[in-house]
Formats: structure tokens, C-alpha cells, sequence
């Protein structure tokens, strides 16, 4: 879809939520990739998804989060209204409470590893959440918190695609063992499902809040420590791992889940997104390291 213009925005708001058409709207920069956001006055901010997988993610978000939140010890965006469909934009959108904070992108963290540690305490808590009737994996949440077996053909298509950006050879065999981890074989949990820097709110150096559960549904939680290897060099990995007890199977197919996400994001993003990009390789890269000294 192309740019959104604020006029059009401007128009959704003064037709639906008319109490509002008086409010300024900014555009706000984001790494993003599903969604275009704008500030809405002060206090609140509107999120256009730039396609049909986007919406389904914005309905869901409407339906769970007000339940979620009342569960984590960080802020998460509350939705307030929801936008429906029109002619010219065939997709729900959605009206936020505004969250004060920069991304982990470009926020300063006092300690790179206190944020980790925080988002992975939020992580427990948000699979010791009542699962019962929560989303499955499907194209709302792109298939985050499935068995990695689903993700093969798409990881070595990406790997293929790679063979002047990377060690190909070492990619396969760090991808491999992480297949070999024995798979999730407990009940379903809630799980974030994309829990990269982008989507980490950093204020006064801490972690203050969590944004963008498009990936949210139930299943294997192993995708939710991805960020590990996002966030931290191999010798705080470890410390990480040990401080919030995650067994070794279920650490194993995350690292396969950071590989994964990487690898594919990488050859789609490198020139549309380069700081998507960026945080694809760094992604890649960590593993790597991981595999070569045998963590």
C-alpha cells in the first residue's frame, strides 16, 4: 500500500471518532514493517496496518490485550478504539494510549543486560497466563510458537539466497542442531511472538514497556527468547539462561527461532529495511558464535 497520507488519517478519525477530529496527527518513524503510526494529540496513537495480515493482527490485539496487560509488570499498548473498514482502506486499524519511551533501537539502556533480564521475567509471566481460549498459530501471528520443523523450507530457501552475505555451510549446521532439540511437548502458552529490539520501549535506561503483539497467540515458547541473542554478547546469554532457569531444549530451539528469523529477514529486508537488516545480521551473527564455541 502506498503512503498513507495525513489527510486520509485525518479523514478515518473526523468520520469515525469525530470527539477526536480536532486533534493534531503526526506521523512517527518506525523500523516497523506492518504498520504505519501516528500520533494522535498527547495522549494516544493510531496504527494503520499496510496489509490484510496486519488487520487480522489489530482485531486480535483488541480482543487480548486489555486481558494481558493486567498481567505484566511493564506497559503495554492499551487499545481504545477500533477502527473498521471503508472503500479506500479495506482494513481494521486501531486507537492506542500513547507510551512514552524510545525503542531499544535508539533508547539508551543503562545495562543492556538489566533490560534482558527484565523482558525475561515478563516472558515467565506471560506464559504462566491462562491460556484458555487464546489465537493458535496461524497467518495472524505469522506462524510464531509452531514446531521449527515449519519453518525448514523457508530457512534453507533464505540460506540459499545468503551464499555471498554469510557462511552458508556454518548457518546449515547451526540451523540443523536446532532442529535436533527435542520439541515442545507441554500445554500451549501465551507467547509475544517477535520480541526484537523494535518492539522493547526504553525509559530513563529501563525497560518500560512492550509494543506490537502481533505476534501474539498461544504455543511453544521458545520463539520469545530470541531477543537474547538480539540483545546480549555470548557470556550474558548464558548468565541469562541460568538466572531465569530456561531449560536447555526449549533455549536450544530458541536460538534455532533467532537463526530462523534472521536468515529470513535478511535477504527481504536488506535493502527496503536496512535497520530491520541490521538487526537481522546481528541475529545471525550471535548464533554463529553460539555454534562455533559450542554454547
Amino acid at each position: 500500500m502506498k503512503e498513507t497520507k495525513l489527510s486520509f488519517v485525518h479523514k478515518l478519525i473526523s468520520e469515525q471518532f469525530p470527539n477526536w477530529a480536532g486533534l493534531p496527527i503526526n506521523r512517527f518513524n518506525s523500523s516497523g514493517t506492518d504498520n504505519r503510526i501516528y500520533r494522535l494529540g498527547k495522549n494516544m496513537a493510531v496504527r494503520l496496518p499496510s496489509n490484510e495480515g496486519g488487520s487480522l493482527q489489530i482485531k486480535k490485539e483488541y480482543q487480548w490485550l486489555p486481558f494481558i496487560e493486567k498481567h505484566l509488570p511493564v506497559s503495554v499498548p492499551t487499545p481504545i478504539a477500533l477502527g473498521n473498514p471503508i472503500e479506500e482502506y479495506p482494513w481494521h486499524w486501531s486507537v492506542y494510549k500513547w507510551i512514552d519511551g524510545e525503542d531499544a533501537i535508539t533508547g539508551r539502556m543503562d545495562d543492556p543486560y538489566q533490560v534482558a533480564f527484565d523482558l525475561g521475567q515478563c516472558v515467565n509471566v506471560l506464559q504462566r497466563i491462562d491460556p484458555s481460549g487464546g489465537p493458535t498459530p496461524g497467518d495472524h501471528n505469522f506462524w510464531r510458537g509452531v514446531p521449527l520443523a515449519m519453518r525448514d523450507e523457508y530457512v534453507r530457501e533464505a540460506i540459499a539466497n545468503l551464499q555471498n552475505d554469510i557462511d552458508t555451510n556454518l548457518a546449515t549446521l547451526a540451523w540443523e542442531a536446532a532442529l535436533n532439540a527435542p520439541i515442545w511437548g507441554k500445554n500451549p502458552v501465551w507467547i509475544h511472538g517477535d520480541l526484537l529490539a523494535g518492539n522493547l520501549l526504553i525509559n530513563q535506561g529501563r525497560l518500560c514497556a512492550i509494543i506490537d503483539f502481533g505476534g501474539l497467540g498461544i504455543g511453544d515458547p521458545a520463539c520469545d527468547w530470541l531477543f537474547a541473542w538480539s540483545l546480549l554478547s555470548v557470556k550474558t546469554r548464558e548468565k541469562l539462561r541460568k538466572e531465569l532457569l530456561v531449560d536447555e531444549a526449549t533455549w536450544e530451539r530458541g536460538r534455532g527461532w533467532a537463526l530462523s528469523v534472521g536468515l529470513i529477514a535478511l535477504p527481504y529486508y536488506k535493502i527496503s529495511n536496512p535497520v530491520f537488516a541490521g538487526i537481522a545480521r546481528r541475529l545471525i551473527e550471535e548464533v554463529l558464535e553460539d555454534y562455533k564455541i559450542g554454547v
